[in-house]
């Protein structure tokens, strides 16, 4: 089985981008064959400054391998550095009806929050379909915000693949349900773009002031309070397993305890969690000329399994003459 993700280098890589595909891609590695990749093209429909997304492209790259990825068992790269990509985009564009992109959630959304209506921001389902089909993975991880995107790879390759025959694979995606929707620090879904965001790697006072930033009821100290509705608890029970996380409920429960010290307890938990991964990070970010050759490596290995799905799609286009 192939499976394959990507995540953009516009900002510091968050919980939410931990457990919605990271995590299970670091699982997959263990019996199936993965496809991982930086969205540094994806990256510039929100930054436009060049030095920084460089920058913010190596420290991707760091973290990725810091948390698992491992280069001997996946194929690992830099979007740009596989230029494949952007001509199956162009190809593809040409059977993506308006509507259909126009429809895209994520680009209703970003627009009523003001973002720039330009073409980027829009074509940006087709890129992600060209960045899948590509690589004809069977399953692609996403958190829940991203399934319609996985269902547009799939309408997008129906129409290719009526006009020239069964060539592009309907990939399916695969949604974690209990990390469907990571809560940030105001309740909405975490994400870089809406500034809510728990870091996982820096240090250890900054990340502590911002979980003290996690938007709770205010409830009196010595009454009991709700668990399933507490952003707090719906972030801390991704790391706990069920004796841990029964207890935490059972604290909410009691009472005694206000939210403040359900936050102290959510910040020594992810400290604690990424322990192992900080000591990794360090050693990647002392050694980045290793980081660059390791993504050089997985860019020609992304190449050369790219190479024959975008020769047949030059063929049955007429762009090979």
């Amino acid at each position: 089985m192939r499976v394959l993700t990507g995540i953009q280098p516009s900002g510091d890589l968050h919980i939410g981008n931990y457990f919605g595909s990271v995590k299970q891609m670091v699982e997959a590695q263990k019996d199936s064959e993965t496809f991982a990749f930086i969205a540094n093209y994806h990256a510039m429909t929100s930054l436009s400054e060049g030095d920084k997304l460089s920058k913010l492209t190596m420290q991707a790259a760091t973290d990725f391998l810091a948390l698992g990825i491992d280069p001997n068992k996946s194929t690992f790269w830099v979007q740009s550095d596989v230029k494949e990509v952007l001509e199956l985009y162009w190809t593809l564009s040409s059977f993506t009806p308006m509507g259909l992109l126009e429809r895209a959630h994520s680009y209703k959304d970003k627009t009523a929050r003001g973002f720039a209506t330009n073409h980027s921001l829009l074509s940006y389902p087709v890129l992600m379909a060209a960045d899948i089909l590509l690589f004809s993975p069977d399953i692609v991880p996403v958190g829940k915000d991203q399934i319609q995107h996985v269902e547009i790879a799939r309408d997008i390759a129906i129409k290719f693949n009526n006009q020239y025959g069964d060539i592009l694979k309907l990939p399916e995606f695969k949604v974690e349900e209990h990390v469907a929707t990571v809560p940030g620090t105001d309740g909405q879904k975490m994400s870089k773009s809406y500034g809510n965001t728990v870091n996982i790697f820096g240090e250890e006072k900054q990340q502590l002031k911002t979980i003290k930033k996690i938007v709770t009821q205010n409830v009196a100290m010595e009454d009991p309070k709700e668990y399933e509705t507490c952003n707090v608890y719906n972030i801390a029970k991704l790391f706990l397993d069920d004796d841990a996380l029964e207890e935490l409920q059972n604290r909410y429960k009691r009472g005694g305890e206000g939210h403040g010290h359900f936050k102290l307890y959510l910040a020594d938990v992810m400290w604690e969690y990424f322990g192992d991964f900080r000591e990794k990070r360090e050693y990647y970010q002392k050694n980045q000329n290793e980081v660059r050759e390791i993504l050089n490596l997985g860019a020609n290995k992304a190449r050369e399994s790219a190479l024959p799905m975008i020769e047949k799609i030059r063929s049955v286009t007429g762009i090979r003459y």
